[in-house]
């Protein structure tokens, strides 16, 4: 047999065969490896689980509400006033005229050239667009009615509005006869000097190069353009696989594990709403307690001289302006080399291996042996039993000592620096006393 020749026939020639050659006396000893056969039960399997024994379904009654309290409204008149009323008082409002100095601009005529280096260099393709590869579009909207209404909106009852008691201060404004004083410690410490001139800088000038310009930089002179050879494929050689059979694609998942049949949702119904019979009152505390007294409006302390137009020319000139005139200069072409990219006249076809090998094939529909469900149980009761309900023994309600002007059981004993009162059980008052 030559080496490296193809033959369905396994090799049975090897260094090991050559040294230990086979014996017709000699009988093979057997193997002491168990078989792997699965063993099946036999018990059959039950489709009930562990919740579904343990766990039992009992009848779930509505929740008792308290009813709300009545809102018995008071006759006493809102304070409008507040602590900035109290303490603020308004005094009239002088400008303070400005201490910078006058700045002159200059404009210059010339029109600015907005185009950039990327507008000039960049030229587009012309190349017909690529369609996109997309799916067929699957969904369709229902052609129901949509109600818009949220599970808050349906639940949920509006029991009418909560009037609430204002905690608002009294307006107890102290206005002053004396006049506003409006020194500020700037208008008194502040004195005004004499401007000096300013430096001007004298321009030098403008020296040409004698030198031309030859445009190259480093890596174009470094560098040089060697021919080598291609990279050679790393890549190890596949043989393709011809099969007559085609594609199958379905997986595991899809056979073993199938649809389970669809069961009815169980959904609440709910209640008739019932508009409340009592009218909504849509006034608010502010229009109720507040009352809008006959005021004249706030008069202007702003004055008027500033706002006088000059009949003088503005003057836009500038230290800056005056002394950094914009050169002469002329606007240098890139250096742009030819292409050496050649681009083919066909279009790329965009298409996938996936795309042009794959072909569908109708799905295989497996049985399925899951037990069917029998559904919730609902003629059983709720038990409500507890051992929070069983064990707990409701007390009165004892009332906090600190709402009573003299606290019974205690003796006032006297009041420390920040005001608070202080207090003695009366056994041990008692007992100081007894002891002194």
């Amino acid at each position: 047999m030559k080496p490296y020749t193809k033959n369905e026939k396994p090799c049975m020639l090897s260094e090991y065969m050559e040294r230990y050659p086979l014996y017709s006396i000699t009988v093979p000893r057997g193997s002491f490896k168990p078989k792997e056969a699965y063993k099946m039960a036999q018990m059959p399997l039950e489709g009930i689980s562990t919740t579904k024994k343990d766990y039992i379904a009992h009848e779930v009654l509505p929740q008792k509400l308290k009813p709300p309290e009545k809102h018995d409204k008071s006759d006493k008149s809102m304070d409008l006033t507040s602590t900035y009323k109290q303490d603020y008082n308004s005094y009239p409002i002088s400008q303070v005229p400005l201490c910078l100095p006058c700045v002159t601009r200059h404009i210059p005529s010339t029109k600015m050239d907005t185009r950039t280096t990327y507008e000039d260099d960049y030229v587009l393709w012309n190349e017909p667009k690529t369609d996109p590869i997309r799916p067929s579009d699957r969904f369709h909207p229902s052609e129901e009615k949509f109600d818009h209404r949220t599970i808050v909106q349906g639940d949920y009852l509006y029991r009418g509005p909560v009037a609430t008691q204002s905690c608002k201060p009294l307006n107890l404004v102290q206005k002053t006869e004396g006049p506003f004083e409006n020194t500020t410690s700037y208008r008194i410490n502040y004195v005004p000097h004499p401007l000096q001139k300013c430096y001007v800088h004298k321009n030098e000038k403008y020296k040409v190069n004698e030198v031309p310009f030859d445009g190259l930089t480093t890596h174009k002179v470094s560098y040089k353009g060697m021919v080598g050879e291609p990279a050679r494929l790393a890549k190890p050689c596949q043989l393709k696989l011809l099969h007559d059979l085609p594609f199958s694609s379905t997986t595991e998942f899809q056979e073993k594990y199938q649809a389970w049949p669809w069961h009815p949702v169980f959904a609440k119904k709910t209640d008739m709403y019932l508009p409340p019979l009592e009218k909504m009152d849509l006034h608010t505390t502010t229009q109720v307690h507040y009352k809008h007294a006959n005021s004249k409006p706030a008069k202007m302390c702003q004055s008027l001289a500033h706002l006088r137009k000059s009949t003088e020319p503005f003057n836009s000139s500038s230290i800056m302006k005056e002394d950094y005139k914009p050169w002469l200069c002329k606007r240098l072409k890139p250096i742009t080399h030819a292409p050496e990219l050649t681009f083919p006249a066909k279009p790329m076809d965009c298409l996938t291996t996936f795309q042009t090998h794959y072909v569908p094939h109708p799905l295989t529909v497996v049985k399925s042996y899951k037990p069917g469900w029998s559904g919730p149980n609902h003629h059983t009761l709720l038990d409500a039993k507890t051992t929070y309900a069983t064990s707990y023994t409701p007390k009165g309600l004892v009332r906090c000592l600190a709402s009573y002007k003299d606290p019974p059981g205690y003796v006032f004993e006297g009041a420390d620096a920040d005001g608070h009162k202080l207090y003695l059980p009366a056994s041990k008052s008692e007992c100081l006393q007894s002891g002194h």
